[in-house]
């Protein structure tokens, strides 16, 4: 069990009925993709064509800086507000979906814009799946 699945297990407050699987991958999809974003960005500056993604490494700090957000107000479960969850959720979809396009058009130039692509259309993936289970 993941530090993220057991912090939600021992919480004393009940969940409210959200879906417990999809609240942990959403939350771990964020976690790993603000890695994820944080390192491209910092490897397209060492790229000799650093000029040439300026944009990337934009891109990739917004969706750091969005995944990280959205992965505390996951993670903090007392007193929560529906509405805000849904609009954190969307705006996490939505930073994944354009850092994933933008890392995904440099992928066969550079292999850490492959990892990263791939993982902003995980999280896109898992805010959605919780986003749907909220009704």
């Amino acid at each position: 069990m993941t530090a993220a699945a057991q912090m939600l297990e021992t919480h004393p407050q009940d969940q409210g009925g959200i879906d417990r699987e999809a609240l942990v991958a959403c939350i771990e999809a964020c976690v790993e993709c603000a890695q994820a974003c944080t390192a491209c960005a910092d490897a397209c500056l060492a790229e000799d064509m650093v000029a040439d993604l300026r944009t990337c490494i934009r891109t990739n700090l917004d969706c750091a800086d969005v995944c990280e957000a959205t992965g505390r107000v996951l993670s903090r479960r007392t007193g929560h507000d529906a509405d805000v969850v849904r609009a954190v959720l969307e705006a996490c979809a939505a930073a994944c979906k354009a850092c994933g396009d933008e890392c995904g058009g440099h992928a066969d130039m550079h292999e850490h814009c492959r990892v990263c692509a791939e993982s902003c259309r995980r999280c896109e993936q898992a805010c959605r799946q919780l986003l749907s289970s909220l009704g």
